[in-house]
């Protein structure tokens, strides 16, 4: 029996094992890198172990001071999690070598499966569709995807349209692998486009029973990572459900498969291929619990108990759709900083590795959380998700938020009408050019709120003389202004048809067209922006000084990093002449590899760092003087 159980993980997926562990009484270790020593995972556990290491993305690694820390905190079991070691064979055998019980599959399970290529052939011989494999050197067709062979998310994945672009993008993609995964081999296959990205949810005990618990479908992806995933699938015939189960059922008895496990297939209307098989929890593993009423992670401790399933699972009830809030903008660069507020409210479920106050490094993923809706019905989950994403108040880092509400309540998706291509150019939902600020449906009515609460918070304030309103004046000559980068605001006068129910520093409401809507305002030391939350939505304020600050001009054409991260190639020298959208550099940040492109064609005349180097935000990069016309 387990008694005391090590989370070689962190983040969400650390919180997530804990709070079964508590239900259970089961003790909870925590390992932690310098990077997370203040990680609401590392506080959570009953005890907590420093991984030391000089890098902090790497410090979750290393088999060996992990599997010290269990004997220095006296764990008798290890869950993997998802990511970083949960499909490292050798992790697997260095915890059972050690004489500890380990949750997770057996290691020859997951070797059979870690490399994508062996894992098609083996699957093709269990009678499993496959897509075929194509040769990396003339693969004969395109587009194609080249892939990593170990490893998933995303990463050390690329489409490759035309043979122009092929030996980059697999270069490229086995630089990416390499970082991630510690294996920089890659395949190919042929893109299947505009397909539905469906998993099959698999848990089997040591007996010999085999569960599938239904299909996911996780087609909404950007960068080949998932955003928006939900169970059951709207769009599969009960045929496909049924052969899709099966297929996931024999893949499972193939490799002798125990634990918790997801098989990944591509369905484009009759036609269904293998992708892969994820040896452990998946990110998304909330929404089949939600449907099947499991415990997913208690399943997996009593099976590496030697618990027996019950001979058949439990049958699906409702929908549920989760949604991935990721630090990032409107074009999925990720974002750091002080999450200086995180509340998400309704009936959801939430999974966090974070609070308010988390410092969100460019060290690891760039997920928060995942909001969960469910419902008897889909539209009711997708309502309650909606809900719940416009009320949260999310300060101080820029998510993805309003995407995500774009997505769940698009016609499109409500209809179920969701494929790979649901974000691409062209796609039922083109990703956001910009941010909504303030939301749609209340006009100016945030920004006249911000204006109203900042001069409360001036009169509140005042040394002297606060019994005054805010800016008055014996003899009125102008009217009261506020003025943000989004807007220009007058606020006394206030606009025909609006009036002031009550304004306070953190809260303002305002009626207005006989409809009364309440706003929370909020402001945060060395933070300059006004953050405004509704039931309609948010908006975020950045207001202009009255005597601004001398700022540091940049040179005319400089490249600037769009996040803190390291200069992982420069594939320019000064003097080069470059085309508009030739690759200037590559910056890697967030285990991921960021292409830095020049904007305009010109001549190359300053490069300011080299491979390597570890660049913040904003900095010059290089300057590329353009071209006369």
């Amino acid at each position: 029996m387990i008694t005391r159980l090590l989370v070689a993980n962190r983040g969400e997926i650390a919180r997530r094992v804990f709070r079964t562990c508590r239900s259970l009484g089961v003790s909870t270790v925590a390992v932690f890198s310098d990077a997370d020593a203040g990680a609401p995972h590392a506080r959570e556990a009953d005890l907590a172990v420093r991984l030391p290491g000089s890098h902090p993305a790497e410090t979750y690694l290393a088999v060996d001071r992990i599997v010290e820390a269990c004997r220095a905190s006296g764990a008798d079991a290890v869950h993997p999690g998802y990511g970083f070691l949960s499909e490292n064979a050798a992790f697997a055998r260095a915890v059972l070598e050690a004489g500890l019980t380990w949750v997770g599959p057996p290691p020859a399970a997951i070797e059979a499966m870690g490399s994508k290529i062996a894992a098609k052939r083996l699957m093709a011989e269990a009678g499993v569709p496959v897509l075929p494999s194509l040769d990396l050197a003339a693969p004969g067709e395109f587009p194609l995807l080249v892939k990593a062979s170990a490893g998933g998310g995303g990463r050390g994945m690329r489409i490759v349209r035309d043979a122009g672009g092929l030996a980059a993008e697999v270069e490229s993609a086995r630089r990416e692998a390499a970082a991630a995964f510690g294996d920089g081999a890659v395949f190919a296959e042929p893109l299947l486009e505009a397909a539905r990205h469906v998993e099959v949810q698999v848990l089997a005990d040591v007996h010999g029973t085999v569960w599938a618990l239904g299909e996911r479908e996780c087609s909404v992806q950007r960068r080949h990572q998932k955003v928006v995933e939900e169970c059951p699938s709207p769009g599969i015939s009960e045929r496909t459900r049924e052969l899709l189960c099966a297929a996931a059922v024999r893949a499972a008895r193939r490799i002798g498969y125990v634990g918790a496990g997801t098989v990944e297939f591509l369905v484009k209307d009759d036609r269904v291929a293998f992708l892969e098989m994820n040896t452990r929890l998946q990110v998304e593993h909330p929404v089949t619990e939600l449907v099947f009423g499991v415990d997913l992670v208690r399943l997996q401790l009593e099976v590496a108990e030697g618990a027996a399933l019950p001979p058949e699972p439990p049958g699906p009830r409702g929908h549920a759709i989760e949604a991935r809030l990721y630090a990032e903008d409107a074009g999925y660069v990720p974002q750091t900083g002080v999450l200086r507020r995180f509340e998400v409210p309704g009936d959801v479920r939430v999974d966090s590795g974070v609070e308010s106050g988390s410092e969100v490094s460019p060290h690891y993923d760039a997920m928060l959380a995942k909001i969960v809706g469910y419902g008897a019905t889909r539209a009711e989950a997708a309502r309650k998700l909606a809900a719940s994403l416009r009320r949260a108040r999310l300060h101080g880092v820029t998510t993805n938020r309003d995407l995500l509400l774009e997505i769940v309540t698009s016609p499109a998706f409500l209809a179920g009408e969701t494929n790979t291509a649901f974000l691409s150019p062209g796609g039922p939902l083109s990703p956001l050019s910009a941010p909504s600020s303030p939301p749609s449906g209340d006009g100016g009515l945030p920004a006249l709120a911000a204006a109203l609460a900042m001069a409360a918070a001036n009169r509140r304030d005042a040394r002297v003389l606060a019994g005054l309103p805010a800016g008055w004046r014996n003899v009125r000559s102008q009217p009261a202004r506020a003025r943000f980068e989004e807007a220009d605001v007058v606020y006394d006068p206030l606009p025909p048809g609006v009036s002031v129910v009550s304004a306070r520093p953190e809260e303002v409401v305002l009626e207005s067209d006989g409809l009364r809507r309440t706003f929370q305002v909020a402001r945060y030391d060395g933070d300059d922006r006004v953050y405004v939350d509704s039931a309609a939505g948010a908006a975020v304020l950045t207001p202009v000084p009255r005597l601004p600050e001398p700022v540091e001009h940049v040179a005319p054409g400089s490249l600037l990093a769009p996040m803190p991260g390291s200069v992982l190639r420069v594939e320019v020298a000064e003097g080069d002449t470059v085309v508009q959208g030739q690759p200037v550099l590559v910056l890697e940040a967030m285990k991921m590899e960021h292409r830095i492109a020049a904007p305009a064609g010109g001549v190359v005349s300053d490069v300011r760092v080299e491979k390597g180097q570890q660049v913040e935000a904003g900095a010059v990069l290089a300057i590329i003087q353009e071209e006369n016309p």
